[in-house]
């Protein structure tokens, strides 16, 4: 196996999959994700927990919860198709610091704007991190006139659309979480996406 093929494999996307998939299995096995009060329990999030409890760690641990098998077939579905382009683009250490930051980010951001309405809410999931990814793939995709690999800017385009009109024509869904990691994962593509210098012969 060439070290240029090693290189193209998405480790790190593949393994964040997987943490997904083990851990929402282990917590079927141990209980039911569809049950609130268990999903807290285990590290769901939840602002009075965070921020007068302490349990920041839920900030984390959330990212890689979801409530009920729709959720996370959903979320994993779109973190396959579309994340081993950004970290093919980014490289395994920046895409992994990248995802956790536009997780971690948008559950900030969500947990801050919802404070005064909906202070004792609890959520979880992937999706402000896997739209983080989204929003990264649309800077990388805009600086490289309109495609990287086999993308483009009208399929990403179309499926922020369709992703937040789902998410607002639905009930239960964190609008402002997948807002936030789409706005935070452009910002981030910026900070550390570099577009390939091209070779001259």
């Amino acid at each position: 196996m060439s070290n240029s093929y090693r290189k193209n494999i998405a480790y790190v996307n593949i393994g964040l999959i997987l943490i997904n998939i083990i851990y929402f299995f282990y917590l079927e096995i141990v209980g039911s994700t569809e049950s609130i009060t268990f999903m807290v329990k285990h590290g769901a999030m939840n602002a009075p927990l965070v921020l007068e409890g302490g349990q920041y760690y839920r900030l984390l641990t959330s990212i890689f919860m979801h409530f009920g098998i729709n959720h996370i077939m959903n979320n994993m579905l779109i973190l396959f198709i579309l994340g081993d382009n950004l970290e093919r683009a980014l490289g395994h250490v920046k895409y992994l610091l990248f995802y956790l930051f536009c997780g971690i980010g948008s559950n900030i951001i969500s947990m801050l704007v919802k404070m005064e309405d909906n202070w004792n809410v609890v959520s979880a999931g992937a999706s402000g991190a896997i739209f983080g990814v989204v929003g990264g793939l649309l800077y990388a995709v805009a600086i490289n006139r309109g495609r990287l690999e086999d993308l483009s800017t009208r399929q990403l385009v179309m499926v922020v659309v369709c992703t937040l009109y789902f998410g607002f024509t639905s009930s239960g869904v964190d609008n402002v979480a997948h807002v936030a990691g789409l706005l935070i994962g452009i910002v981030m593509g910026a900070v550390l996406y570099r577009r390939p210098k091209r070779v001259q012969i």
